[in-house]
């Protein structure tokens, strides 16, 4: 058996590039009334890795090697804006992509009290 560490070393490598890419991290955006939102995701990623070979009495051989690697992917808010204004929705450390839901009844209340005031100066 042949080991090919350098190889392998690569191919994870290269997975790990491929999934942290911008789409990964920022999300697609998408539009809710007249505000544009897009998700803001954080990303880590680990990697490990151990091989060795050895004898034993002289004449048995054995080599071996391992690796792993792991990607984790959190939803941390949503970048909002409107015309020139821009904020920053917070999920929330406890309650995650929920407490970034329960707030959308809040800003379509916001959308509803913006298109009576436009209406009531037309």
């Amino acid at each position: 058996m042949e080991l090919h560490f350098e190889e392998l070393l690569g191919q994870i490598t290269d997975f790990m590039k491929t999934e942290a890419n911008t789409e990964t991290v920022v999300g697609q955006q998408f539009e809710l009334g007249e505000f544009k939102c897009v998700p803001v995701i954080k990303v880590g990623m680990g990697f490990g890795s151990g091989g060795g070979e050895g004898t034993e009495a002289k004449t048995k051989k054995g080599q071996g090697m391992g690796a792993g690697a792991g990607v984790g992917i959190e939803p941390i808010g949503f970048l909002v804006t409107k015309d020139d204004q821009i904020s920053f929705l917070e999920a929330g450390k406890t309650h995650g992509l929920a407490a970034v839901f329960e707030k959308i009844p809040d800003l379509i209340g916001k959308i509803a009290d913006n298109r009576k005031r436009e209406e009531a100066t037309a």
